[in-house]
């Protein structure tokens, strides 16, 4: 029976000092930078190996775990599926007890919700901005590039190649290629 601690952050000009410091109790620590959007983080994955009955995942707070309530959901599942419980340091949540369970399925759902209301208020301003023609969306800078992407093309330069020296993404490259319809 062991304590294991999963501290992520979502960019690598982010620090996981704070995270590290609080789950250093932990007989064993996964973390990670990688987006909570992502279900298939590489050391989660690596956690979910690890653990066994009677361990005790923890983490600092639940967002560093899961993202969205479904897929906080199915750990939690997968967790008592294994014997294995859930600490959630800054909200004393632990799913080992009836209450703990009750606390993170509400939670998640309010978290779930806010999130949605933002998404909401979001797309209602970004119309509003638009109908009053303040909103224009971000200018197109790799359509604008086409000329000198069909240039370099031509001249037989690798895509990858192209997108550096036009500071622009590969995949737009392939998008103003097939425009093109070369």
């Amino acid at each position: 029976m062991a304590t294991i601690g999963y501290a992520r952050v979502s960019s690598t000009d982010q620090n996981l000092e704070g995270q590290l410091e609080a789950l250093s109790h932990c007989d064993e620590i996964f973390s990670e930078k990688e987006s909570g959007a992502r279900n298939d983080r590489p050391e989660l994955t690596r956690l979910l190996d690890y653990i066994r009955k009677g361990d005790t995942v923890e983490c600092v707070r639940m967002d560093r775990l899961a993202r969205d309530t479904r897929h906080l959901l199915n750990l939690v599942d997968d967790f008592e599926a294994r014997g294995v419980t859930l600490k959630v340091q800054n909200i004393s949540l632990d799913t080992g007890t009836a209450t703990g369970r009750l606390m993170l399925t509400m939670l998640g759902a309010v978290g779930e919700f806010e999130k949605n209301l933002l998404k909401e208020r979001q797309k209602d301003g970004i119309a509003r901005a638009k109908e009053k023609g303040v909103y224009t969306g971000r200018k197109p800078t790799a359509r604008a590039k086409a000329e000198e992407v069909m240039q370099l093309v031509g001249e037989g330069v690798k895509k990858a190649e192209i997108a550096r020296r036009l500071d622009i993404g590969v995949a737009s490259v392939y998008r103003i290629i097939k425009a093109a319809n070369v």
